[in-house]
């Protein structure tokens, strides 16, 4: 069940705990009161659903996982594995109750680069120490469930992969990435886009990786992610996709090769 807790960063409807650096005495936009989250979130748990919340601001982030909290406590529903959407800024006090509570932080990597010039506008640096913080979240154990947020951003997942291990613009700026302690490892990347959204869906035992027993669901690639520089990898081109065994997809220029 999707929920929503906050509006979004650039029109500064991200709730906030403290003001926006661009706007003084204004704190963003909560869209439920934590009153209704619980309620929300017990209705849901109790017919089996997982709650997927978006919450951007690190007002609502605190907001989302105090309410799954107390509903954890009374009603159950921990091993659900529900989600916060997007958990873009999140202050470092809380990072920790993501993995405390089994919350996926379920990340757009493109954010941060979509993101750079607007968020050092419109936070303060104390806001921005926990924000976008996929490393941070990597290391104390949370499963990362990386995606794309299409149509707000391109579904283009190679987008997204050179996002997370770069934290620069297609420019390749700034120069050695956007607060580049939370850049992800290509290996770690690649599992948060394939593994990781896997598990958060409660698939990866079917899907996910290429393993026996599993769906072969894959696509071939024009180039090798592991190995190619980092500014060639958003430029990757798929040349075929197979769906469970089945060519599903081929590039026109492979078939005219055969």
């Amino acid at each position: 069940v999707k929920v929503y807790a906050d509006g979004a960063l650039g029109s500064r409807g991200a709730a906030l705990i403290e003001d926006y650096a661009d706007r003084a005495n204004y704190h963003g936009l909560m869209l439920e009161t934590q009153e209704k989250l619980e309620a929300l979130f017990t209705l849901s748990f109790k017919s089996g659903f997982s709650a997927n919340t978006h919450a951007i601001g690190d007002k609502a982030n605190r907001v989302v996982l105090d309410a799954y909290q107390n509903v954890f406590k009374k009603t159950g529903g921990i091993l659900l594995r529900n989600r916060i959407e997007h958990a873009q800024i999140v202050t470092p006090d809380d990072i920790p109750r993501f993995k405390a509570l089994k919350i996926i932080p379920s990340m757009q990597p493109v954010h941060a680069t979509s993101d750079m010039h607007m968020a050092e506008q419109r936070l303060t640096e104390k806001q921005l120490s926990g924000a976008y913080a996929w490393k941070t979240f990597l290391k104390q154990g949370s499963v990362i469930a990386a995606g794309s947020d299409y149509p707000v951003e391109l579904a283009n997942p190679f987008d997204g992969l050179y996002s997370a291990i770069t934290r620069m613009d297609h420019e390749q700026l700034p120069a050695n990435g956007w607060r580049a302690s939370e850049i992800l490892s290509r290996e770690d990347a690649l599992r948060a886009f394939t593994l990781g959204g896997a598990y958060a869906a409660h698939q990866e035992f079917k899907i996910g990786s290429l393993e026996k027993g599993k769906w072969a669901d894959f696509i071939l690639i024009d180039k090798d992610y592991f190995k190619v520089p980092v500014d060639e990898i958003y430029k990757t081109n798929v040349l075929q996709t197979w769906i469970a065994g089945t060519l599903r997809y081929e590039k026109e220029e492979v078939k005219s090769k055969k």
